[in-house]
């Protein structure tokens, strides 16, 4: 079993869920379903590569489950978390005509964009050894057209996922720009494209969170119309 959906109930009305699996994922606990969760955690001594959500329930999870799980590799405590309905052409924003939906013969050229974000933003590889998992997953995404890029002579130089959809919302994640175009005006419309293609055919709403220490990506986000709602904590082990 690679995860489970659990619930918690309270007077038989489920009131919170989490995702645990190689990450643990709270969402909507209350402190006893903080509580309950760490418990069953505990209880079946699972040790996991992260755990992120809204930041109250992370703390709450962290603070018990920290003690015994030891040294961490980083803990995020403040990541914002964003979100628009608003097309970033209605705003005046410039478009990048050049963004579209990946294809899946362009498979092994996302693969090491996606593979150099994640390692920049996590600080290790998403494989060791085969990349045979990693390619499945990213395949996966491009087949739902959850992936979108900008390339250059075939070469990824932009990329944006749609990580999760659901009533009404996608939540953008892996957004990445080469690093040798950083810096030169790029990001801004490339990610208005998203936004607009997102609004036209997936979602009413896109969200994301980001590091609130990463200036240059609150800029961009903020140009493109996000605002924030809320706040995220990821804890890295």
């Amino acid at each position: 079993n690679p995860g489970a959906l659990l619930g918690h109930w309270a007077e038989g009305r489920l009131d919170g869920l989490a995702w645990v699996s190689a990450n643990v994922v709270p969402v909507g606990l209350d402190e006893a379903g903080v509580a309950d969760l760490a418990a069953r955690i505990m209880r079946q001594r699972r040790q996991c590569a992260s755990i992120f959500g809204p930041t109250d329930q992370v703390v709450g999870l962290w603070n018990r489950l920290g003690p015994s799980w030891g040294p961490v590799r980083a803990i995020r405590s403040h990541q914002p978390l964003l979100a628009t309905s608003t097309r970033p052409s209605e705003l005046g924003i410039p478009i990048d005509p050049k963004v579209r939906p990946a294809r899946l013969d362009e498979l092994s050229a996302v693969v090491p964009a996606a593979a150099h974000m994640f390692t920049e933003e996590i600080g290790y590889p998403p494989y060791f050894g085969s990349d045979r998992g990693y390619r499945a997953s990213i395949a996966t995404l491009i087949r739902q057209g959850h992936t979108f890029v900008r390339t250059e002579d075939g070469e990824v130089v932009f990329k944006a996922d749609v990580g999760s959809l659901a009533l009404g919302c996608a939540q953008v994640q892996g957004v990445w720009v080469h690093p040798r175009l950083r810096g030169q005006g790029l990001a801004v419309p490339a990610m208005a494209a998203v936004v607009e293609q997102v609004l036209d055919s997936l979602a009413d709403e896109v969200s994301l969170y980001v590091n609130d220490f990463n200036a240059p990506a609150r800029a961009t986000y903020a140009r493109c119309g996000f605002q924030e709602v809320g706040a995220f904590t990821t804890v890295l082990l």
